[in-house]
């Protein structure tokens, strides 16, 4: 490893023991790494990362607000797409368990296990220098594969999750409030679910609700394969899809059954489509 390459990084972690333990490992074994941004929740992680534009990002998986995966994706959905090949080198912050830590190995994405032990922070930082220095030789074709990334990201959560966080039951019906009327909507009925502040739109074919629920409390209970995310803050039901239609600049949009809007689908997701 040089410790003399020059680079940039942003730590992310809400604990700020733990990012001052992090800063100082980091210091030490890579004097030239500039740390030019801390970040305490997801939200900050995003909007500095996207301000900062760092080489590299130390994510902790567990964060309020947006979480380590969620942050990825957004990033991924929010990077300019002139800039693709300067999208930032990830490096998942965890404290998982050896069996979670084997599946990280096997998405090949990078990660460090809490507390961090100089000489895995050695093992990392060896790959990171790799990384960047083959980034360094221009090529035309070097636009990061933000569909594969998150998708593998994706792959890895699940693997890693504990099984007990994962909802027992499928949601069904859905209570929505109304005065003092409480109806009924069936989750089989809905279009496609759209986030809204803090509240959900649950669109069907002839109305649109608003509950007071989030995106990530209502994706855990749905079936993921009837329900199809296309953005950060859409669901959609994927029978309820026409057809797939991607423009000139490769954006993709989604025309619906039994509903006139069209559903933009974010690069994350595209992939999806592709080949259908």
């Amino acid at each position: 490893m040089n410790p003399d390459l020059d680079a940039s990084a942003l730590i992310a972690e809400d604990e700020p023991l733990l990012a001052a333990h992090l800063r100082h490992a980091l210091q030490q074994a890579w004097p030239a790494l500039r740390i030019v941004g801390l970040a305490a929740n997801g939200a900050q992680a995003l909007e500095r990362t996207l301000a900062l534009r760092p080489q590299i990002v130390f994510l902790d998986i567990r964060m309020p607000g947006l979480d380590g995966l969620e942050v990825a994706r957004a990033l991924a959905e929010d990077w300019p797409e002139a800039d693709a090949a300067g999208f930032p080198l990830l490096v998942f912050v965890t404290a998982y368990d050896q069996h979670a830590v084997q599946a990280f190995e096997l998405q090949a994405a990078d990660y460090l296990l809490k507390p961090v032990q100089p000489a895995r922070l050695a093992r990392c930082l060896e790959r990171l220098q790799t990384q960047l220095q083959a980034q360094q030789e221009p090529r035309p074709d070097a636009a990061p594969p933000f569909e594969e990334l998150v998708g593998r990201l994706q792959q890895l959560m699940q693997a890693a999750e504990p099984a007990a966080r994962r909802p027992p039951e499928r949601l069904e019906v859905i209570a929505v409030q109304q005065g003092a009327v409480t109806e009924m909507v069936p989750v089989d009925e809905v279009i496609y679910f759209e986030a809204a502040d803090k509240y959900l739109r649950v669109v069907t074919a002839q109305r649109e609700h608003l509950i007071r629920l989030s995106l990530r409390e209502l994706l855990g209970q749905l079936d993921e394969q009837r329900f199809w995310q296309i953005h950060r803050g859409t669901v959609v039901q994927a029978r309820c899809i026409a057809r797939a239609v991607r423009d000139e600049q490769g954006r993709t949009t989604l025309e619906l059954r039994d509903r006139p809007e069209r559903l933009a689908v974010s690069r994350v997701f595209a992939g999806r489509f592709r080949g259908l």
